[in-house]
């Protein structure tokens, strides 16, 4: 499979981390986002430091993408980055138009997209694992469509580690459009070390509706802390080698770096949208019930979530 470092990427998806790939990239390179909006609008984007940018993205609807047949450019990747419940259903909608080696690349959370695509799409399937925080806040005269709330890194490859280079490719081509980017071997091992941060993270301030940076209060300690215990036991009896400085350490530092990043579930749940309870938090209830662990904690985040 050639590299991507040319022609034209597909955004599927224009939530806020679509949002935030499209706009860095649209700066540089050719990309077209699929979205509700339609033709040449700018995302207006709040970085890190407080600057807010104004970037024209070009956009269609995914219907009229799909239903193109006049044109014949067929992007060089397609980045799918919908909700994972949905990304399914999206890659089928466009996959007419897409040449069957195209290649993907997944930025769903939790850890149910990325195996069933990869099984069932013929082309490459990278997946990422990122700790880059975004989110949109809620319409009115001055806010921005997109808050980058935290910079991090983001990591890309392929669960059965045949395509390094393409992942390289596209680890460069983010990377120069300022999304810090490493392509890796072993990126199940990323993916897992997500899952642990966002089935803390997310359902607990969703449940709450508080930011980030809320969980490392002395009133929500004890149950994160639990909830860690509960996961290092999954993890451990699913093989998944902890990250370096422990899994405590890990999600304590990922709450302290995103404090004031609102979390995907919890923008969900303040727009009534449908939730990723399921990709986060099913992997891991299956796997405590597979290995026999007792998982209070997870257990009640699920059922909470599931009500």
């Amino acid at each position: 499979m050639p590299p991507t470092d040319d022609g034209s990427w597909l955004i599927v998806g224009a939530g806020a981390l679509g949002q935030l790939f499209a706009a860095s990239l649209a700066r540089r390179f050719p990309i077209v986002l699929l979205g509700r909006q339609a033709a040449e609008s700018p995302i207006h984007l709040r970085r890190p430091d407080g600057e807010t940018l104004r970037i024209a993205v070009p956009r269609q609807r995914p219907a009229a993408w799909a239903a193109d047949r006049t044109s014949t450019a067929v992007p060089t990747l397609v980045v799918l980055a919908t909700k994972s419940h949905d990304a399914m259903a999206a890659l089928d909608a466009l996959a007419p138009r897409l040449a069957p080696a195209t290649p993907l690349l997944l930025v769903q959370n939790g850890f149910r997209t990325q195996p069933a695509i990869s099984e069932r799409w013929a082309g490459p399937v990278l997946c990422a694992s990122t700790t880059e925080a975004a989110y949109r806040p809620p319409p009115g005269p001055q806010s921005p469509d997109v808050v980058h709330a935290a910079t991090g890194t983001t990591w890309i490859g392929d669960l059965a580690d045949h395509h390094f280079a393409l992942a390289t490719s596209v680890a460069r081509r983010l990377d120069q459009a300022g999304i810090a980017a490493t392509p890796c071997r072993d990126i199940r091992r990323h993916l897992w070390h997500k899952l642990a941060v966002n089935a803390v993270i997310n359902p607990l301030t969703a449940c709450h509706r508080v930011p980030n940076g809320a969980l490392a209060r002395p009133a929500f300690r004890p149950r994160v802390t639990a909830l860690v215990a509960e996961i290092e036991r999954i993890m451990h009896a699913e093989g998944v080698a902890p990250p370096p400085q422990g899994w405590q350490a890990l999600i304590d530092g990922v709450i302290q770096a995103t404090a004031s990043n609102h979390s995907s579930m919890l923008q969900d749940v303040l727009a009534n949208r449908p939730t990723e309870h399921d990709a986060i938090l099913g992997p891991l209830v299956e796997a405590s019930l597979r290995h026999r662990l007792d998982a209070p904690e997870l257990q009640a985040l699920w059922r909470a979530a599931s009500a």
